[in-house]
């Protein structure tokens, strides 16, 4: 037979566990909603971005002989900040590139990709 003082131990362990199991859900449920709105903004802030490389492509198209720059040119141009920069460069955890394409001239097209940077997205 258990005393009562141990029923009591038992209890408060028993309460014990389902409260470390219920806090764990709701710290599982927060770190699931933080990783959706981080990707969230993130995806914004990668539309935005490839927004401004689009006008700033056509910028460019206007100035230089009706030929696209490569993202390092427009850099190297300040036309796009520096964070643009790298190859390839990655902002907003999105790896963006961008691939000089065309039939008669070489950059007489573009194609602008963004690509997560980990497979969590």
């Amino acid at each position: 037979m258990t005393s009562r003082r141990q029923k009591i131990l038992i209890g408060l362990a028993i309460a014990f566990v389902a409260c470390l199991f219920v806090l764990g859900f709701f710290v599982g449920a927060a770190v699931y909603g933080f990783k959706a709105a981080r990707r969230a903004g993130n995806e914004t802030a990668t539309i935005q971005n490839m927004k401004t490389i689009a006008a700033i492509e056509v910028q460019y198209f206007s100035i230089h002989n009706r030929t696209f720059a490569t993202l390092d040119q427009l850099v190297k141009e300040q036309m796009l900040s520096s964070k643009f920069a790298g190859n390839p460069p990655v902002a907003d955890g999105y790896v963006l590139s961008l691939k000089l394409t065309g039939k008669t001239d070489p950059g007489s097209s573009y194609t602008l990709y963004g690509d997560p940077l980990d497979d969590d997205y």
